[in-house]
């Protein structure tokens, strides 16, 4: 069964795309191909809890397997060895993807406290977006009492647009709520 954004992706937005920026093929209409969930913190360096318990809020939230991000080299400032676990990461396709989305539009981001929207600012150039997130409780997956502390996440949705214009309009079409400069 195909998520409620994919069917408006298909239906909708990809017509709309067309006609705004003159496509003369389907296939230019930029898409989301993948969103990528990470979390790293300083307190894995010294705790190693601390990434099993990232590793079940992440699997919380995305409903997937997280990969545990591992230090590539050691930095003795940082009492940091070279394979040491420091976070996690969970990178989403296809339906997981557009229904991860579907929820942090419509549920997750309204539950931030004094929210105003999200930065227009933070494409990268070629119209990839990352949010970040100042604490994994916005999700109402997390249970508030099961957690040991809260932290930050990292989100980064990858588009095939071309530009940030390109890129801010599709996800202005999904409903992504962008402030008001």
């Amino acid at each position: 069964m195909k998520s409620r954004l994919n069917e408006m992706y298909n239906k909708e937005i990809k017509r709309e795309l067309m006609t705004k920026f003159a496509y003369k093929n389907v296939h230019q209409v930029p898409k989301i191909t993948k969103i990528i969930v990470n979390c790293c913190t300083r307190e894995a360096v010294s705790n190693s809890k601390v990434v099993d318990s990232i590793i079940s809020d992440l699997s919380t939230i995305t409903g997937q397997k997280p990969v545990v991000a591992r230090a590539k080299k050691s930095i003795a400032t940082f009492k940091v060895r070279e394979g040491q676990a420091i976070g996690a990461s969970v990178t989403l396709r296809g339906n997981m993807m557009y229904e991860f989305l579907d929820r942090l539009i419509s549920v997750s981001l309204p539950r931030v406290r004094d929210f105003r929207g999200v930065s227009p600012r933070a494409f990268d150039g070629r119209g990839n977006y990352t949010l970040g997130m100042k604490e994994q409780i916005i999700f109402p997956e997390i249970n508030y009492d099961k957690i040991d502390a809260v932290r930050g996440l990292g989100i980064c949705i990858v588009t095939t647009a071309k530009s940030n214009e390109e890129g801010r309009e599709l996800l202005t079409r999904f409903g992504m709520p962008f402030r008001a400069n």
